[in-house]
């Protein structure tokens, strides 16, 4: 699918209505896969244990997870901008399924850093076509079909404090083979998603060719305000994306040394940020539809920082509660950076969405090599302490341009 094609495609779309009931079977499936994912994370503290790891060993299987999915997620996006595959979706969350049992059954380091390879081809697979699902069902509403697509994602990652406490602290690492299940109904799910993406392709082709809108030209110039409106919204990404790697990864063994928690309570503390970034990312969407984009991007990233700063150094009762509204605050741009990052590239949906959500995982996981070498080194306070710094570079978002010259180019 070329460029003017993909404009034509975005006229057509926003002028069909909302599909509730698929933005809902994806934003269910997003939480099925992305709870999967939250497996390996939840697992640190098994693994750490059974397999004596170090925080830089742990932090190479988050880079395993992650970089799988960054590097690949843009080009599979840019592919299905070409040519949509709808039934891609179910196959990748085999390759999902067959990493969750190698992880349930793996007998040493090595055999993780494999099976973790699968769950990242799964997610790389996933998103890109996911995103462009959520688009196709829409409507005119993209804020809110990205807000309900992506909410469901950070609801799976939200479990995993939970996953912890309840499968893989009683059961240890073989628990993890009970997520088999939830992938098998994830394929089911995204099988009857793969029918309706189908069936939607040649339904918008067979409006355009009646219409004479395909083929339709349009200029493809790419300005240097325009890149560098791209660079500095997938570096605001990626600084979100290194905080909650840090929070992800390490606050659990931070609250247990320094408040003297157990691993199941510790976990309560990382599913308070999490759950509230699920929060976040809902009200997120409907709130940039009233306060703009750019508004929101900014107050999310830079409006957390004074909080984030503060959560090493607080007593365990202010910090749970820290966590709680600095997760809403800084995940509510999530899925407005995606939506913005669509409407600065029109036509591009899967590429933008490869780039905003799979490079945030990458940095992400880069950001776990990083910060687990420093937790080696100079102590869990510190590089908790760096992270909390991360937010203050959500002040370079006044630098985006206003939501009316970004939606220009949609």
């Amino acid at each position: 699918m070329n460029q003017s094609a993909s404009t034509s495609l975005a006229q057509t779309v926003s002028q069909s209505k909302t599909t509730y009931n698929i933005l809902v079977i994806m934003g269910l499936c997003h939480l099925l896969n992305d709870s999967i994912q939250s497996v390996i994370p939840a697992m640190f503290p098994v693994l750490g244990k059974s397999m004596d790891l170090s925080f830089t060993q742990l932090g190479f299987i988050a880079f395993s997870l992650n970089i799988v999915s960054s590097i690949m997620q843009p080009f599979i996006g840019a592919i299905a901008d070409k040519k949509p595959l709808p039934y891609a979706l179910p196959i990748g969350m085999f390759s999902t399924l067959g990493g969750v049992l190698g992880l349930a059954f793996a007998p040493n380091y090595s055999m993780v850093l494999l099976s973790v390879l699968f769950i990242g081809l799964g997610s790389a697979i996933f998103h890109p076509e996911g995103s462009r699902v959520a688009y196709l069902a829409a409507g005119p509403r993209r804020g809110l079909a990205q807000s309900i697509y992506q909410v469901g994602g950070n609801s799976g990652q939200a479990l995993a404090p939970l996953i912890t406490a309840l499968i893989l602290v009683p059961y240890g690492q073989i628990g993890a083979a009970w997520f088999t299940i939830v992938a098998a109904a994830a394929v089911g799910l995204l099988s009857y998603i793969a029918i309706w993406y189908s069936r939607k392709l040649k339904a918008i082709n067979f409006i355009e060719k009646s219409t004479g809108t395909a083929g339709r030209q349009e200029s493809t110039s790419v300005s240097r305000k325009l890149i560098f409106s791209v660079v500095l919204i997938l570096f605001l990404i990626f600084a979100r994306s290194w905080y909650v790697a840090g929070i992800t990864n390490f606050y659990t063994f931070f609250a247990i040394e320094k408040y003297s928690l157990t691993i199941q309570q510790a976990q309560m503390y990382l599913f308070a940020f999490l759950i509230a970034g699920a929060l976040g990312t809902f009200f997120g969407g409907p709130m940039a539809d009233r306060l703009g984009k750019r508004n929101v991007i900014i107050a999310s990233i830079l409006g957390s920082a004074p909080l984030s700063i503060l959560i090493p150094y607080v007593p365990s009762s202010i910090a749970f509660i820290l966590l709680l509204v600095t997760g809403f605050i800084l995940m509510s741009s999530f899925s407005v950076t995606v939506v913005y990052a669509q409407e600065l590239v029109p036509g591009k949906i899967g590429t933008m969405a490869g780039l905003t959500v799979g490079l945030a995982f990458g940095m992400g996981a880069i950001g776990s090599i990083a910060l687990g070498v420093i937790a080696d080194h100079f102590g869990l306070l510190t590089t908790l302490t760096i992270t909390g710094f991360l937010p203050l570079l959500g002040g370079l978002a006044f630098l985006l341009p206003a939501d009316k010259k970004a939606a220009s180019n949609a």
